[in-house]
């Protein structure tokens, strides 16, 4: 009998536990906090290739002006290498358009993870801390005013700081 019980409590713990498939509240906000890390160092990535763009315009820009056969020095793997500004513009050139290709993909991916976190939190109404809060302190006020001491409307979300 005891067996029987105890197999009965079973099945009823699977069924609770089949009821609450979605993700706990805690779970919802670590994979949004994951998901914003994510486009965060996306934008990060960005930024410091952007930079470098930069800098290969400017050393592009000064040695357009210099005589071809004069020498340069090129960093190259860490060691310090002599060549001539003929041999180092191409390669300075080609580097520049495989660092903008390589921006361009990240803006791609940094638009679709924005999406995506956007869809997130429609779905499991993330609110963010101090984002419309003016919102809704102008809704409290408006629901007060329209009902006295009636249960206002409320969404069940999750706030993340």
């Amino acid at each position: 009998m005891a067996a029987n019980s105890s197999s009965t409590g079973g099945k009823s713990s699977n069924s609770a536990g089949g009821k609450q498939s979605g993700p706990t509240a805690e779970q919802v906000v670590a994979t949004f906090q994951r998901m914003r890390q994510e486009q965060r160092s996306m934008a990060s990535k960005a930024a410091e290739l952007e930079m470098d763009i930069n800098e290969h315009s400017l050393v592009i820009d000064t040695l357009k002006d210099v005589d071809a056969s004069r020498k340069c020095f090129r960093l190259v793997g860490g060691v310090l290498v002599e060549r001539t500004v003929k041999e180092v513009l191409p390669a300075l050139e080609n580097n520049k358009e495989q660092i903008s290709k390589i921006v361009e993909s990240l803006n791609t991916q940094m638009q679709a993870k924005g999406r995506e976190l956007t869809e997130y939190r429609e779905r499991y109404n993330i609110r963010l801390v101090g984002e419309g809060e003016k919102e809704t302190q102008g809704q409290q006020a408006a629901s007060s005013r329209d009902s006295e001491g009636g249960g206002s409307k409320s969404a069940a979300g999750v706030l993340v700081s």
